[in-house]
């Protein structure tokens, strides 16, 4: 792994260059990028035992990416072995596996060594880093943990009684194989991305199947085919059949984001084509009144399936439109007075998105963590990626890097960009160097972002979505498109930045300290 210990490292504590955090797409994306910088003393810290992310966390019935697979997938390692037009979770995870063996990572990942605590050490311009596998101290760290990491599930004052539940309670993320749902009676809470894929794929197993829906969500077809032999032989045979194939994808997404961030009225006419789709499938006139949104389409995530609405029009389907206010016993009681008997609670309940878990456990050069630097004005930094007060640390899918209508894997890359670069400025500037990101720079980012946002789908359509946090921001999507991004990101602008360096112990005043001083970018 290149770790060292040095005479400006922590006593007993290995030192690496780089600490990558999580080895989901955008762990390994960075992995693969550094060694593409030339960058080998890294390490990736992995909390599990093997990689891949949310696409390891979620092995739910029916789990499958709602991203064309020939635009999932990263430019610099195309898979020409896509088996459908949309790929199951077991094929995503088996190409991230497999871009660990074709570009040597594996030797760079710690696994199970999740972060317990990582502390900015002001006067060694390091980071110090507590994991359950061990302590090390990084000059750089990448935390690519993810909006999709830690499953948010209601506590007991949220939902009284559950608690003392008696039967089995597990989120989507965290599926329990081991229970059998055959003959059960189950509850699944939410109607989200994964709640329309798993109630297709239990509903026929179960004795019965209650849905709490407290908002019906904008279903679409899924245009979903398997990929033939021969399809699959062109791509590898003649590789830009792929390229083109994907941009295309690409393409079609970037012009129809120009709806959902400039022109919301113009979405009208897919939300017929999706009230269309539902009529298709669901006749009783009752039932479509329950499943049909009240707010404009794509303010929350546009969900893609051809069995959702099919699913819950079979007899052992029961929709409650309303959401789950309290336990009582086994029976589930919802906001509406209505009830049910079940067996197991299945919750879709999504995830800590602008809440993320780790920032309670990065400490700054203030001594606060990112969770407390971002209390009062909501998640918040730089082109996404350096918030201020955290040098030589910055996130991969960080604050307004999330798409409603596009695959990540494109914002990844373009903050792999971002992240190439901020290590060639440091090393540019050479020595022992820090860049902490301005505060006069976030601002103006994130003014300009939110002023964007302002006539988005996102912010007018009229619903409540993951995308805001407790104070109605939305510090999740991006107002534009991914090109727009790639160019904003494509390199650092030291102007943005303060640098640290450690200057020269001053003997006579301090007895030899450590001590740092600031130098303004161009002065």
């Amino acid at each position: 792994m290149g770790e060292h210990k040095g005479g400006n490292e922590g006593a007993d504590r290995p030192h690496v260059r780089v600490a990558v955090v999580g080895s989901g797409f955008g762990g390994l994306g960075a992995a693969v990028r550094l060694r593409r910088e030339g960058v080998t003393d890294f390490v990736v810290l992995e909390r599990a035992g093997s990689v891949g992310g949310t696409w390891r966390d979620n092995d739910y019935p029916g789990c499958a990416c709602d991203v064309p697979s020939h635009l999932y997938s990263f430019s610099f390692a195309p898979n020409y072995a896509w088996p459908r037009a949309f790929s199951g979770q077991e094929h995503i995870r088996a190409y991230l596996e497999h871009v660990v063996e074709v570009f040597g990572l594996r030797s760079h990942i710690r696994f199970d060594s999740e972060v317990v605590r990582m502390a900015w050490d002001a006067e060694r311009l390091c980071w110090d880093i507590e994991t359950s596998g061990g302590p090390l101290s990084a000059d750089f760290v990448v935390s690519a943990t993810g909006p999709l990491s830690d499953p948010k599930v209601p506590t007991e004052a949220e939902l009284p009684g559950l608690g003392s539940f008696p039967g089995k309670v597990f989120h989507s993320a965290r599926w329990d194989h081991g229970y059998d749902l055959r003959g059960k009676r189950v509850a699944m809470i939410g109607t989200g991305a994964s709640a329309i894929q798993i109630v297709p794929a239990i509903q026929p197993e179960v004795a019965r199947l209650t849905l709490f829906q407290r908002t019906p969500p904008w279903v679409l077809p899924r245009v979903d085919r398997g990929i033939s032999g021969a399809e699959r032989w062109l791509h590898r045979q003649l590789p830009f059949t792929a390229q083109a194939r994907r941009g295309l994808l690409w393409g079609v997404r970037e012009l129809q984001v120009q709806a959902f961030t400039k022109r919301p009225n113009q979405l009208g006419l897919v939300e017929r084509m999706a009230e269309r789709h539902m009529t298709r499938a669901v006749k009783d006139p009752e039932l479509r009144a329950r499943l049909t949104p009240g707010y404009r389409i794509g303010c929350k995530r546009i969900l893609l399936s051809n069995t959702y609405y099919p699913a819950l029009t079979r007899p052992n389907v029961d929709v409650v439109a309303s959401g789950l206010a309290k336990v009582d016993g086994s029976t589930l009681v919802a906001a509406d007075g209505s009830a049910a008997e079940v067996d197991a609670i299945v919750f879709g309940t999504g995830f800590h998105v602008t809440d993320m878990p780790i920032a309670d456990r990065v400490v700054g050069a203030d001594g606060r963590t990112l969770a407390e630097a971002w209390a009062d004005s909501g998640m918040r930094s730089l082109r996404g990626a350096s918030a201020a007060g955290f040098p030589n640390w910055m996130t991969i899918i960080g604050p307004n890097t999330g798409l409603g209508n596009s695959s990540m894997i494109l914002m990844i890359e373009s903050q792999l960009n971002y992240m190439a670069d901020f290590v060639r400025q440091l090393d540019v500037l050479g020595g022992r160097v820090a860049l902490d990101a301005r505060p006069v720079a976030v601002d103006a980012w994130n003014e300009r972002v939110q002023k964007r946002m302002e006539r988005t789908v996102w912010n007018t359509g009229g619903c409540t979505s993951w995308y805001l946090d407790a104070d109605g921001r939305n510090t999740t999507v991006w107002p534009g498109t991914t090109t727009e991004f790639r160019g904003a990101t494509r390199r650092v602008d030291l102007s943005e930045y303060t640098v640290l360096r450690v200057a020269r112990p001053d003997t006579e005043n301090s007895g030899g300290a450590m001590n740092t001083e600031t130098v303004e970018a161009g002065a």
